[in-house]
């Protein structure tokens, strides 16, 4: 059984959060491209030509993404194999994230009292997610998410008697809602069952998926890709001035739920979907 320490834990965090918003996901980076042969709107054409060349200079000039790098939100998935008894995993977690985003030279955009926007932050703390895996060793994953995009974020709790109809009428309007707001083309996680606070924890989860990835499950996998198709007419387009890319992504992950409810939540990402993961 292999021994973690605070310190390894520590080290690979600040390297993520450093990969995170310095290397746009390879899924993303090619839905642009694929989205830059299909788009036949002149403007939207040269708009995503310039969001394909700020990621390529973001990676070789080593420079983040986006100005808002984000409030980090760390998945911890604990597996097998391991040893981290006596391990301040949150701790660990957070010092990871103030040496990544200090190394990094990544902008501190987190307050520590929300109501009063006072206190004098460290780049942290984070938002940590803890679940327990078969898989062997820990796996570490970490999302920044801006909050140009992240307050765009709709929760609905429906009546079990929902329609099918009626949960698309709702993403599709949390899109129309967000309109050029959120600095599109977007990706969707899309989150439906459990909880309130888990349809959203699940909205996030969805946004790890690569968006090139398929759904395991066909008939949600068939949702999504008509939300797809439906989302690209509203002509909202890159960064919100017309076109044929609204979206470059619909994921969605659901969980059982009650029988007298249905939550869905709709957490939206701007074109730099940024996440990095790896297993220690």
């Amino acid at each position: 059984m292999r021994k973690i320490t605070e310190k390894i834990i520590s080290g690979k965090v600040a390297q993520l959060c450093i990969d995170a918003n310095l290397y746009l996901r390879k899924d993303v980076e090619a839905a642009l491209d694929q989205a830059l042969k299909k788009e036949s709107n002149s403007r939207a054409r040269q708009i995503l030509k310039q969001l394909i060349e700020n990621a390529e200079l973001a990676g070789t000039d080593k420079v983040a993404l986006c100005q808002d790098t984000g409030m980090p939100v760390v998945f911890v998935d604990i597996g097998r194999n391991i040893n981290i008894a006596g391990v301040d995993l949150t701790a660990a977690i957070n010092k990871g994230v103030e040496e990544g985003y200090r190394k990094g030279y990544l902008r501190n955009s987190i307050v520590t009292e929300p109501l009063t926007r006072l206190g004098t932050s460290k780049f942290s703390p984070c938002v940590i997610h803890f679940s327990f895996g078969k898989h062997n060793g820990l796996r570490l994953t970490v999302l920044p998410k801006g909050f140009g995009c992240e307050n765009k974020t709709q929760l609905k709790m429906f009546n079990p008697t929902a329609s099918e109809g009626e949960v698309k009428d709702f993403i599709i309007s949390a899109v129309e809602q967000a309109g050029p707001d959120a600095c599109p083309p977007y990706i969707l996680g899309i989150g439906i069952g459990g909880t309130a606070d888990y349809a959203c924890q699940l909205s996030k989860v969805a946004l790890l998926r690569p968006i090139d990835k398929p759904n395991p499950n066909r008939s949600v996998g068939k949702l999504e890709k008509e939300l797809f198709k439906k989302l690209n007419l509203l002509d909202i387009g890159p960064m919100g001035l017309g076109g044929d890319t609204t979206v470059l992504g619909v994921n969605i992950k659901t969980f059982a739920t009650h029988i007298a409810g249905l939550p869905v939540c709709v957490n939206i990402s701007c074109h730099v979907l940024r996440s990095a993961s790896d297993i220690l």
